[in-house]
């Protein structure tokens, strides 16, 4: 018989445990729902049904003595406010434990504890949602793509405009200079080039 045992040590030290409870009642706060083993699970109810009560009165000294306990700011801002309006009309047995199939590897016992009236996420896309967001996606992409080439083409297509525009002007300052130096000179060389005058 089990007289005189308060509570399961679960393999841990005071410390190592009491730091497990915080950080599991914490997260439970939070999602509503935790997966573990079955004796955790069925320590950490006494905790979780605990938190609630100091929720519902409410008070300066019951808010601190949760903070004292919770890990979160945004977990005791919750169960300050969601979880204690949920359950301000119950006496009692907040939670709820599903027991599951032993795990592999250690077989151990499994269950997950959640507060009542909890409500599970919105399931996932089917495999066909999926697919069609990720054609959607590559569509983007692919658009994307093409706006930077004829962006690209755009730009090397100026760019040649601009240099035949230089050269044009160079060859035609060019032009005028040679010009002028045949008028000074007046004599033709080969390939039809003008000769300086030797003076």
């Amino acid at each position: 018989m089990r007289h005189q045992i308060d509570h399961r040590k679960l393999g841990r030290s005071a410390g190592h445990r009491r730091a497990l409870l915080r950080n599991m009642v914490t997260s439970l706060i939070l999602h509503e729902r935790v997966e573990t083993t079955l004796p955790k699970a069925k320590e950490l109810r006494r905790t979780a049904d605990r938190m609630i009560t100091l929720a519902k009165e409410g008070t300066l000294h019951a808010r601190r003595q949760a903070a004292a306990f919770v890990m979160s700011d945004e977990s005791l801002r919750k169960l300050f406010s969601t979880l204690a309006e949920r359950f301000k009309d119950r006496a009692g047995g907040y939670t709820r434990i599903f027991r599951f199939p032993h795990r592999r590897g250690d077989s151990a016992e499994m269950a997950t504890i959640e507060y009542l009236g909890f409500v599970p996420p919105a399931p996932k896309l089917k495999a066909q949602d999926q697919e069609h967001d990720h054609e959607h996606e590559e569509e983007t992409k692919r658009k994307a793509k093409a706006e930077k080439k004829e962006a690209k083409e755009k730009k090397t297509k100026e760019k040649p405009t601009k240099e035949k525009a230089e050269k044009k002007a160079s060859s035609k300052t060019s032009k005028k200079t040679e010009d002028k130096e045949e008028k000074k000179t007046g004599i033709k060389g080969l390939f039809g080039r003008k000769k300086k005058t030797e003076k």
